[in-house]
């Protein structure tokens, strides 16, 4: 038996399988690098067949990369009545050419009577036949015993006699799944020391998360003896999704004193975790442990004062030994710490608490975040405001007036959005009166004041809405309710957020725009 943990990633596979996630070959290619130079044992990269061309090509195509962890291929047990080498998922594994197949068969009697339609008998030979078999081209086979959780409820002595045969097979590996993610942890731990007792081979763990504790029972799994964790990057996979690697290895390494990855990567698992993010079009969590942008933020004036003065009171960790970074957010519940935090930062200098530009700031942001400003994702209106306080920042030109005008007739299959404004520009003293259409009122605006000022200040041009959104703010005044706007903008290169709040939404939108602009000015 191993004494070694190993880390089974699955995000190309059993990731690729959330909803709103389609990897292409070049997307499975750049991941399977980044896990590889991260340092999981093994990439599961796929399920090779006829009809999943993407994945065929992968296993063909990840030999010309410089690899260093193992790549499985994954597949499924022979199918019933079927000669071994004319069975079409055993043969794709074969042709797939890795050193590693991992293959799922049914440990829970319900699915080999009522979905693959045969005698239990008969599902525990194709087990058998299917592992013996890969093994003559194989150096290794992991068996991934399907629904085994929900198979022991039934039939405990029927799951098990599963894992027996995959053992006697040649199995390297035995992996207990939850594939349907509703173990919490008091029965995982029972079901999986009762196996223990029962099965002498390196046993694994693969968890869903429909409960919400994926990442609990892997973690746990390990205390009671397994040597093999699957999961994905960012728990991505199908319904509530997979047991979160981002998660489990540095839980893992700094809290159970076992060493997965080497320390010095686990400074990459952030960029890792957004990499993995933006590859497949998704929203990275905020909120995320370890990896998550509020991980190690700090809001309270409290903590904020705690963390300056020893970081150990208020994290758990070190932010840098996952690649992440410590963050003081402001809002009406900081404190002079936090403030002052937040000044050496964006001023990239030391500053007296006791200096007046700490009051004078603290004193504005509660002033705007009793109006309804928020400035946990507006970082550029944030700064803007520090300097505006500091009086070294001064907007090169104001808004004299502005005008939108949405316009839809019955011939037209959306509204026209044109954007008339007028403004002061300080640097030729002159007055610009212009007019731009766009697609919906925002971009219309933004496109008027670049064709006003864009000459003059040419870097504006790059700058482009990534995100734009809008909330009613709490009250009794219904259409007349205040509301909040934030805008995330960016030049191709950086990224930042800016606010407006106003009744008006498209005030709002004008400031939190004006914001961005000048933010980007700001910058250079």
């Amino acid at each position: 038996m191993s004494e070694s943990i190993t880390i089974y990633d699955t995000t190309l596979r059993d990731g690729n399988q959330a909803a709103g996630v389609g990897l292409s070959l070049s997307d499975k290619l750049k991941i399977a690098e980044k896990l590889s130079d991260f340092g999981v044992d093994y990439i599961e990269g796929g399920w090779p067949n006829s009809t999943n061309q993407i994945d065929t090509a992968f296993y063909r195509e990840i030999k010309k990369l410089n690899i260093k962890s193992k790549i499985a291929a994954f597949g499924s047990t022979k199918r019933p009545k079927t000669n071994i080498d004319e069975d079409p998922f055993i043969g794709d594994l074969v042709a797939a050419d890795t050193g590693i197949a991992t293959i799922y068969g049914k440990s829970w009697k319900l699915h080999a009577t009522e979905v693959i339609r045969c005698a239990p008998q008969e599902n525990l030979d194709m087990i058998f036949e299917s592992i013996e078999y890969l093994l003559q081209y194989k150096d290794e086979v992991i068996f991934d015993a399907e629904h085994f959780f929900d198979g022991y409820r039934d039939d405990p002595e029927y799951a098990v006699k599963a894992l027996e045969t995959a053992k006697q097979a040649g199995a390297s590996c035995l992996v207990l799944c939850d594939t349907n993610g509703g173990m919490l942890p008091s029965e995982f731990m029972r079901i999986f020391k009762n196996v223990r007792q029962k099965i002498d081979a390196d046993l694994g763990v693969h968890f869903h998360n429909d409960t919400g504790c994926a990442e609990a029972n892997s973690i746990l799994a390990l205390d009671l003896g397994a040597v093999h964790i699957q999961g994905t990057i960012n728990g991505m996979g199908e319904r509530c999704g997979n047991a979160n690697l981002c998660t489990i290895i540095p839980a893992i390494q700094f809290k159970m004193g076992k060493t997965l990855i080497p320390f010095e990567n686990l400074k990459k698992l952030k960029e890792l975790s957004i990499s993995v993010s933006d590859i497949a079009n998704l929203g990275h969590n905020a909120h995320a442990p370890f990896v998550g942008d509020n991980a190690f933020a700090h809001k309270a004036g409290a903590h904020a004062d705690g963390v300056r003065k020893n970081s150990v009171s208020f994290e758990h960790i070190s932010p840098e030994s996952v690649g992440n970074s410590r963050n003081f957010v402001v809002s009406d519940q900081s404190g002079r710490g936090t403030i002052l935090e937040i000044l050496k930062g964006i001023l990239n200098k030391n500053i007296d608490k006791n200096d007046p530009i700490v009051n004078a700031v603290l004193t504005k942001v509660k002033e705007m975040e009793s109006k309804g400003y928020h400035f946990e994702m507006a970082q550029g209106t944030l700064e803007l405001l520090i300097h505006k306080e500091m009086n070294d920042f001064i907007a090169p030109f104001e808004t004299k007036a502005f005008r939108v005008i949405e316009d839809k007739s019955e011939n037209e299959k959306s509204p026209i959005s044109e954007a008339i404004i007028k403004i002061f520009d300080k640097e030729t003293q002159k007055e610009v009166h212009t007019a731009a259409n766009g697609d919906g009122p925002v971009d219309a605006l933004y496109n008027a004041l670049v064709k006003a000022v864009g000459e003059l200040y040419p870097s504006i041009s790059k700058v482009h809405l990534k995100d734009f959104k809008v909330r009613v703010l709490e009250g009794s005044e219904g259409t007349a309710a205040s509301v909040r706007v934030l805008i995330e903008s960016s030049d191709g290169v950086n990224s930042w957020g800016t606010i407006g709040v106003s009744t008006n939404l498209i005030e709002a939108s004008w400031d939190a725009l004006l914001d961005s602009v000048y933010y980007k000015l700001l910058k250079g």
